[in-house]
């Protein structure tokens, strides 16, 4: 609670009546006491029996938790002292005086026009097919005609019955001004598009087509998106809040660019200002590196941003969203495994974060809020922070104030549409009158809890090219991410390994040989060279020198490897039943135990059954189980008791496509969506099995049971003898 002495502090108050005894032996050093008699005179360490209160006076660092309604305690002081001087005082007034907030609020379009992201790139994927899928959705919803530019033929948002209108156009400024003069949209959406729409809408603002036809741009004003994405402006806005952003200059020629690197100090990040997916970004060590680098990416952007390199540090995101009457909360946080120097979307991702303190996470909760109210987003924002692993000390990396790849992610980890909600946000819907549409009863304002971890893994298909380097860093190559559920780190780490590749049977020891350089300079397969350093006996300690990946992870990772050791002393006849279940709660496929014990995957299933050794289906219900859903939203887990669910049979299984990776992409999620709505037309139920966190498929309302789980045959046959289907589909 605020301190009333200092402003800064914080405060615990009692009453005259309540005994209260401090030891003061065990108090941080810096923490004052100060208790105030009635005379309003301060004495230290002092109790008086007479004080009407006291307070314990220290630093705001030593606190963890939220920190939003900090401003209630000073309305409890005045009313106390109006109490005092007999004043008249309504608490209820004062908290709405206080709280009150005046929204720039648009006249409610009749008519949108919403931009896609155009064609499938490297870093532009699927999650825009998801995102405006669902922005129509919540426009349908409110009554508002929808018009949607998109030439991407093979997508969900483009098929018939969604929008009311769809451009096959390119999505430059010159046909959305064309689409926009024909159609006379009074409502623009430009954050479903990924950085293609934001940069022709950025182009569209400058020219004024808006202004000359008179269009709103619904959301996050234009301002803001231009705020965010130059680096120069965004350096400058963090810093007048009081926050960091590492040392950097914005530089438009290689000159410049060097100049920069010698101020700053090598080794520096070179990258490029409005570009997408790291593009023409790399770390220079010297002079000849930064000066190749700088070629490339000036040739990408006119704008070249200079870094302080801060390699070896955390990277954490959190997702966060923003109403037009200033309510803020935060959805979602996630820590990469990989430290900083990866492309997040190159990167093993987990939420919630495994390794922050109590502290730590507020912290940067705390900023994230402050951020996005700076910036005045509404809607949907994603912010990246670097934090030093030996301290406090952090810095912001980016925000995007737009929906990303990480904004998918979060919406299918936590079950909260965010695309939707930012949606009805842009029209200025406040976030407590949106309903949480998976338990149907709480509001959109919440943050939601998770009783399991959620991991996330890219895919990359360098082998399908030659002379492509395989080394990863802070340009994206991934062409495509899976998401997997589980009750433990271990289970939900080695079941999404079995999802990126089908050939592989979880962190498996056997797959490469132990190279220090992959482990220093990491590769696609570096997970892999890790697993075999850890069955050399690689310590801890000396993986974390050449990794930087926290200790944590590294313990979790040992956990699964000395379980192969474990599982190396049996053989297929003397398996015992705590053998066999430890092995099936720390994520291992019975493909990965037979081979551990020298038998078959059939065998191993045989005998799992015997054991009576099946996982139990769980509920993704975004409020830890607080309040009852009828979600439809499953996955599978061995650590568990029971069931979430009943199983009345008769369900269609329809299989995903799952990850994408080149010659199978967003393609196949149309296919598996066309199908459930047929499905569903004919009156059937359905059951969709996915783990692409990217797809319309894996929505929660497309199908009516969503297993986001792998599509492997021990799988599928685990949720086939659960579920009891009518069918399955598989084409």
């Amino acid at each position: 609670l605020p301190c009333t002495h200092s402003g800064t502090g914080r405060c615990f108050m009692t009453s005259q009546n309540h005994g209260f005894a401090v030891d003061t032996n065990s108090l941080p050093a810096d923490w004052k006491i100060l208790f105030t008699n009635e005379n309003d005179k301060t004495n230290e360490g002092i109790i008086h029996k007479s004080a009407p209160f006291f307070s314990v006076q220290f630093h705001p660092e030593h606190t963890a938790g939220p920190a939003d309604l900090e401003c209630l305690f000073d309305i409890f002081i005045d009313a106390v002292k109006s109490y005092k001087t007999k004043a008249a005082c309504v608490i209820d007034d004062m908290i709405t005086e206080k709280l009150k907030y005046v929204p720039t609020i648009h006249e409610r379009p009749k008519k949108v026009l919403i931009l896609g992201s155009g064609g499938l790139s490297i870093g532009q994927a699927g999650e825009f097919d998801y995102s405006g899928s669902q922005g129509v959705k919540a426009m349908q919803e409110e009554k508002i005609q929808t018009v949607l530019i998109n030439p991407n033929i093979a997508t969900v948002q483009t098929s018939k019955g969604l929008a009311d209108k769809v451009y096959f156009l390119p999505i430059t400024p010159e046909y959305v001004e064309q689409v926009i003069k024909a159609e006379r949209p009074t409502g623009i959406l430009l954050t479903f598009g990924g950085q293609t729409a934001l940069n022709c809408g950025v182009e569209l603002q400058k020219s004024k087509i808006f202004e000359k036809y008179n269009v709103n741009v619904l959301g996050t004003p234009i301002q803001s998106i231009v705020d965010t994405e130059d680096r120069k402006i965004f350096a400058e806005k963090i810093n007048a809040i009081g926050e960091k952003v590492a040392p950097s200059a914005a530089v438009t020629s290689v000159d410049e660019a060097l100049a920069a690197a010698i101020q700053i100090g090598y080794p520096v990040m070179a990258r490029s200002a409005f570009s997408l997916g790291g593009m023409g970004s790399g770390f220079a060590n010297n002079e000849e590196e930064l000066k190749t680098l700088a070629h490339q990416a000036l040739s990408h952007s006119d704008q070249l941003i200079i870094d302080k390199s801060l390699k070896g540090w955390k990277e954490v995101e959190y997702e966060v969203v923003r109403d037009a009457y200033d309510n803020c909360i935060t959805v979602c946080n996630m820590e990469n495994v990989d430290p900083l120097g990866i492309h997040t979307g190159e990167s093993i991702v987990v939420a919630p974060s495994q390794t922050l303190s109590n502290r730590e996470y507020y912290m940067l909760r705390n900023t994230a809020i402050k951020v996005i109210r700076h910036f005045g987003i509404v809607g949907e924002c994603n912010i990246q922070y670097a934090l030093n692993p030996y301290s406090e000390e952090f810095y912001i990396i980016e925000v995007n104030a737009r929906l990303s790849r990480s904004s998918a992610l979060a919406s299918k980890a936590t079950g909260y549409p965010l695309a939707y909600v930012a949606a009805k946000l842009a029209l200025g819907i406040p976030l407590p009158i949106i309903k949480n549409s998976v338990t149907g009863v709480t509001t959109a304002c919440f943050e939601p809890s998770l009783d399991y971890c959620v991991v996330k893994i890219p895919r990359w298909d360098l082998a399908k090219f030659n002379r492509v380097s395989t080394k990863i860093g802070s340009s994206m190559k991934s062409v495509g991410e899976v998401m997997s559920i589980g009750r433990s780190f271990e289970e939900a780490f080695q079941k999404a390994l079995r999802m990126v590749d089908e050939n592989v049977n979880g962190f498996d020891p056997n797959i490469k040989k132990v190279n220090e350089n992959d482990l220093r300079e990491p590769t696609d397969k570096r997970m892999f060279v890790l697993a075999a350093a850890l069955r050399e006996g690689y310590s801890v300690e000396k993986l974390y020198e050449l990794t930087k990946i926290d200790r944590w992870f590294l313990e979790k990772f040992k956990n699964i490897i000395d379980y192969y050791q474990t599982l190396d002393a049996y053989d297929s006849g003397s398996v015992t039943f705590d053998i066999l279940k430890r092995a099936k709660k720390i994520g291992f496929s019975d493909k990965q135990i037979a081979a551990a014990i020298k038998s078959t995957e059939l065998a191993v299933r045989k005998l799992r059954e015997e054991y009576k050794i099946t996982p139990f289906v769980k509920q993704i219900d975004t409020v830890a189980a607080e309040w009852p859903a009828s979600t439809n939203y499953l996955y599978l887990t061995y650590n568990g008791s029971t069931h979430d669910l009943d199983f009345p049979g008769e369900f269609v299984m329809v299989l995903g496509s799952g990850v994408y990776r080149i010659g199978s992409s967003v393609e196949f999620d149309w296919c598996a969506v066309g199908c459930l709505r047929e499905l569903r037309n004919q009156g059937k139920n359905t059951i969709m099995i996915n783990y692409n966190p990217e797809t319309v498929s894996t929505d929660y309302d497309m199908s009516d049971r969503l297993y986001f789980e792998e599509i492997s045959f021990e799988v599928v046959m685990d949720i086939y003898n659960i579920e009891h289907p009518s069918g399955v589909i598989l084409s």
